[in-house]
Parts: structure tokens; sequence; C-alpha cells
């Protein structure tokens, strides 16, 4: 959804102002040890011929933002030093614990199971153009994935507490369900890039909708149709061929600025322009995959630019990103237990899952009141009476 194609840029190029002379000329030996006596002057490293500040010092000037850049290196740097300014982008993944099927997984995800729409090819569901034609198809799949039905998962709640231990800037998602929203996720910390059902929009006048009137309509089998122009009402969702929400191309200067770790989760990082969000922070913060398969390398995202764009987690010139490749709840277990908030984190899922539930029971008895009275069986009380008075 909102796809665009991207061109590789080109690399801007540089002019020297070196002579022809050799003496201009510096061997890289003198370069390095150029480098290495910078270093040990501005970090009082003394200077030490000793191979491990040999090697301190070679990391360094490489610019490699914590010592170790595996996930427990990672997990142990956030305990001693911590963040500050936290953006995380999320994808599908963190969806499909709570039994949301993903885009793109071959089988199981929603791509590979539309047949019996017998659409013209598997994207067309979310195409405005073939919407305008033949709205049918989508608001079936809609009655099946409809928010309401499914609770928010453990990697929705750690998101949720970041943001209550105030280290969350902002949340991207690409996802539809409104299942960030189901956590309490302040709405203002929330960018829908891709859209959602929160809002409705008739696509002729339109004239907005709110969530429990597009709800009735899509479970009682109706088309939503606009009552104002009896035109087709369509969720806020972003369809191919339409653009994506202002504050998605609005807050990332803000949200970036500053930004010390990026966490990326349950994404493909396939769809543009979300995955080039990857590409925001400065070089000197940390990219945290959490993911299934290794995505965002070169290899995997023909468009990355292999030098500056892409993810190089186990690459020899990785020199701030980390991977934690699983699903994405475990991923988010295994950081909170690490950082010492496993509890914490239990606590909050059990709590807010208990507040749902509630809620949703309430919402269950409030339609069996509002349902008519049809039993054949129901006895008025004047007719208890009588009956008590037989006996």
């Amino acid at each position: 959804m909102g796809d665009v194609e991207v061109k590789k840029e080109k690399q801007p190029t540089t002019t020297s102002n070196s002579s022809s002379s050799d003496d201009d000329e510096e061997a890289p030996d003198d370069t390095m040890d150029k480098v290495r006596r910078f270093f040990a002057n501005t970090l009082h490293l003394g200077g030490s011929t000793d191979a491990k500040e040999e090697v301190k010092v070679e990391k360094i000037a490489n610019l490699q933002v914590i010592p170790d850049l595996s996930f427990d290196g990672f997990a142990e740097h956030w305990r001693e030093h911590g963040f500050r300014k936290i953006v995380t982008m999320v994808g599908a993944g963190i969806s499909t614990s709570a039994g949301i099927p993903d885009f793109r997984s071959p089988g199981s995800g929603l791509y590979s199971n539309l047949k019996k729409y017998e659409l013209p090819h598997p994207t067309a569901i979310f195409d405005l153009d073939y919407f305008e034609k033949n709205p049918a198809p989508f608001f079936a799949l809609a009655k099946e994935l409809y928010p309401g039905s499914f609770i928010p998962t453990p990697a929705h709640y750690f998101i949720r507490l970041l943001n209550d231990k105030g280290l969350l800037q902002r949340h991207y998602t690409q996802n539809i369900d409104t299942l960030d929203r189901l956590t309490g996720l302040p709405e203002d910390k929330i960018i829908e890039a891709h859209g959602s059902f929160h809002t409705n929009h008739c696509i002729k006048c339109r004239k907005e909708y709110d969530m429990d009137w597009m709800k009735a309509e899509i479970f009682a089998d109706r088309l939503p149709k606009c009552q104002k122009c009896k035109g087709v009402v369509k969720p806020d969702i972003v369809f191919f061929g339409e653009n994506l929400p202002k504050r998605f191309y609005s807050s990332p200067d803000e949200d970036f600025e500053d930004c010390d770790l990026l966490i990326i989760m349950g994404t493909s990082l396939e769809v543009q322009p979300f995955a080039s969000l990857v590409w925001r922070p400065g070089p000197r913060c940390i990219r945290l995959l959490i993911n299934r398969d290794a995505v965002g390398q070169a290899s995997s995202a023909l468009f990355m630019d292999p030098n500056t764009r892409s993810l190089l987690f186990d690459k020899p010139n990785n020199t701030r990103d980390v991977a934690f490749l699983g699903d994405c709840d475990a991923g988010v277990m295994a950081l909170a237990k690490a950082l010492g908030w496993d509890k914490e984190l239990e606590q909050l899922i059990t709590s807010e899952r208990r507040k749902l539930s509630g809620s949703q029971k309430s919402e269950e008895l409030q339609k069996d009141k509002e349902k008519p009275q049809s039993d054949p069986d129901r006895v008025t009380s004047g007719d208890r009476d009588k009956k008590d008075a037989s006996l």
C-alpha cells in the first residue's frame, strides 16, 4: 500500500585540491597512525601499544557505536547507559500471534489466501480503482479481519511500556488493525502510515463516519453507503494509488532528530515509502531488528544501497545494527527480561487485557439488552402473579 518505485541515488562526487607532488600524498600507514594519535590524545588512551588498546582505537576510528553489536551486547549497553529517544516502526509480523495473517508469508499470508474472492490479482483487494468497480470483496475480507475480534500482543504492549517509561518518541505502524490503539498508547504517539479502520469517509462527498457505524454495516452484510450522497463509504485505509497521511511526511524530521534507538519489528521492509524510515536516523543511532527473517539487507531489499541504507548486522562493516531473528513476541520478552522489565511487562499485559475483556463483555451485554425479546416461554410479572395465586 502506497508503494513507490525507488531509484538508487547517485553518490556525489568530490574533488580534491591536492597537487601532483608526491610530498602531498600520505601513505595509508601514516594516515592510520594520525587517526590513532588523535583518538589517543582526545580520549586519553595514552597511545598504548598494547594489542587490546589498539583494537579499542580501531573500533572507535571505525565509529562503532557500542562495543558489542550482538543482542546480548546491545541489552547490556541499554542496561548500563539507557536510551533517551526511541522510535518504533512495525509491520504485520507483530500482529500474527493475535491471529491476524501477515501479507506476504507463502501459504499463510493474506495474499496467498484470497482465491475465494476471484480477484484479478491478490493486491487488487487494496487497489482503489478495483474497489470503486467492485467493493464487495474488500468488505467480505474486512468482516474477517475487523478490529474488535483480536487483542494486542506482547510486542504491542512492549511499545506501550516504552511510552509509559517516557522513552517513546513516536510509533510508526503499517498495520490497519488498530491494535496499537487498544494497548492504550496515546493517539498522538501513533502514526498509522497505511491508515486504519478507525475513521471512514465517503469516496464521493467525503462525509465522515465513525468506526461503530462502519462495523454495524459490515457485520450486517450491507454495503456501506453514504447517507448523504449514496456513495460507498470506505475505511481510511491507504489503498494502492492513494497518498499516505500527512503526518507520515511531516513528523520524521522531528522524530529522528537526536533519535538514539530505532526498533524495527515484524516488517518485510519491502514497501515504500514506509521502509525508507530506516534511513532517517543519524549514524550514531542504533537500529534494532526484531523479526522472523533477516530483512533490510542489500540482498533482500534490492532498492537499498549496500553502503548507506541497508541493515548491516552480521556484516564486517557493521557499526550500529543489531538483530534478534525470531518471533516478535519472543524478541520483546527476551529484551524485557534482559532489562529487568519482564515482570512489569507481564503485569501490564495482564491488567490491560483484563480491561479489554471487561469492555467487550459490557458491549455484548448491552447488545443483548437492545435485542427484541421474542422468547415464547417468557412470562410477564402479571402472569407469574396469577400462576402463583393458583397454587
